[in-house]
C-alpha cells in the first residue's frame, strides 16, 4: 500500500479529501497533520478527529503551526463556516490528538519510509516549511508531494483577483517549500472550478450513497452559499478532493512541468503564484503543474469511496 501524510487545515472541502484517502484500498494514511487555515487551529484539529472517526479509522492527527511564519492569521470561516464544517451542530469538541508536533512528525515520517511518502499538503504550507528549515534533507526522501494551492494556468484566484486561499494565507512558506527541490506536483483552483463543481444533479447522487456521502454534502452549508453569491459557480467545488484524487491516480491528469515563484508582498498581488509558460523569467522547473484533472473521472472516484 501507498503510505500517504496528509497535512490538512480541515474544514469542509478537506473532511470530503480525508474521507477519499481513508476509504482507498490501496493507500495507507499513515497520520494527519493539522495547520492553521480555513478555520483557527483548535478548531482544525477537532474538524480532523471527527473525521477520522466518522471513517471508522484510528490514523493519528498532530497539531501543528497556529499561525503562518511571518504574519497574523486570516481564516476563511466566511466561506466554511465559524466551525469549518458548515455550522450544521457538529459535535466537534473534545477529542484528543496524538502526541507530536506536526513539522517534526513529517521529518520522523520521511526519514524513517524514504522515497516511500506520498505527502498531501491540502492546507497553507507553513507546517511543511518549517520542517523544511528544520531538515532539509526530506527534500529528497519524499516520493511526491501533491499541494492543492495556486491557480496554475489562469487563475482566478479566490481570496483575491489573483490569489488562492491556502497559498495567500501563508506566501512565505510556499517560497521555503518552492525553493527546496522538493518533487512539487500542485493543483490549482483553477482545476477545481474547471472539474470538481458539485452540481444540485452530484449532490443528490452523493446522498444516495449513505453516511459518507451525506456528511460530504451537510458540511457544506456555508460554501453552498458562498458559491451562489460569490463564486457564482452552480455549487460548492472541492479543491482539496480533486487534489487527493491527483494523489490517489495521476494518470488522467494533463501536468507541465514549469518553473513557479510566488508573490510574498502585500496586496494586491500576495500570494499570487508566478508560473513562468515561456521561460522569460528563466525560473527552474520545481513543479508539475496540474492544468486539467477529468472531471468524470473525479466524480467516479468520489463516489466509489464515499459510497457503503
Amino acid at each position: 500500500m501507498r503510505k500517504f501524510l496528509i497535512d490538512t487545515d480541515t474544514a469542509s472541502d478537506d473532511a470530503v479529501a480525508m474521507c477519499m484517502a481513508l476509504k482507498h484500498p490501496d493507500v495507507d494514511v499513515v497520520g494527519f497533520t493539522v495547520v492553521a487555515g480555513n478555520v483557527p487551529l483548535d478548531q482544525a484539529v477537532q474538524n480532523a478527529l471527527y473525521t477520522v472517526e466518522l471513517c471508522g479509522a484510528d490514523t493519528p492527527v498532530y497539531v501543528g503551526a497556529d499561525r503562518p511564519m511571518l504574519r497574523d492569521l486570516g481564516t476563511a470561516q466566511d466561506v466554511h463556516g465559524e466551525d469549518g464544517m458548515g455550522d450544521i451542530g457538529l459535535p466537534l469538541t473534545g477529542r484528543t490528538p496524538a502526541e507530536g508536533w506536526a513539522p517534526q512528525v513529517i521529518i520522523d515520517t520521511i526519514r524513517a519510509n524514504p522515497g516511500e511518502i506520498t505527502l498531501v499538503p491540502i492546507g497553507p504550507l507553513t507546517n511543511v516549511a518549517i520542517a523544511l528549515l528544520m531538515a532539509p534533507d526530506i527534500a529528497e526522501k519524499v516520493e511526491r508531494v501533491v499541494v492543492m494551492g495556486g491557480t496554475g494556468e489562469t487563475g482566478p484566484g479566490n481570496i483575491s483577483p489573483t490569489a488562492e486561499f491556502n497559498f495567500w494565507v501563508d506566501p512565505e512558506a510556499v517560497r521555503v517549500v518552492l525553493r527546496s527541490g522538493m518533487p512539487l506536483e500542485f493543483v490549482g483552483w483553477d482545476v477545481s472550478i474547471k472539474s470538481a463543481v458539485v452540481t444540485n444533479e452530484r449532490q443528490e447522487h452523493l446522498r444516495t450513497l449513505g453516511p459518507l456521502g451525506n456528511f460530504a454534502i451537510d458540511i457544506q452549508a456555508t460554501l453552498q452559499g458562498y458559491a451562489w453569491e460569490e463564486t457564482r459557480l452552480a455549487g460548492p467545488d472541492f479543491p482539496d478532493p480533486i487534489a487527493m484524487a491527483h494523489a490517489i491516480d495521476p494518470a488522467p491528469a494533463t501536468t507541465e512541468h514549469l518553473g513557479v515563484d510566488i508573490a510574498i508582498g502585500s496586496e494586491p498581488m500576495r500570494g499570487t503564484i508566478i508560473v513562468d509558460h515561456y521561460g522569460f523569467a528563466q525560473i527552474p522547473k520545481n513543479v508539475h503543474v496540474v492544468a486539467h484533472y477529468p472531471e468524470a473521472h473525479f466524480f467516479s472516484m468520489l463516489y466509489d469511496l464515499l459510497g457503503d
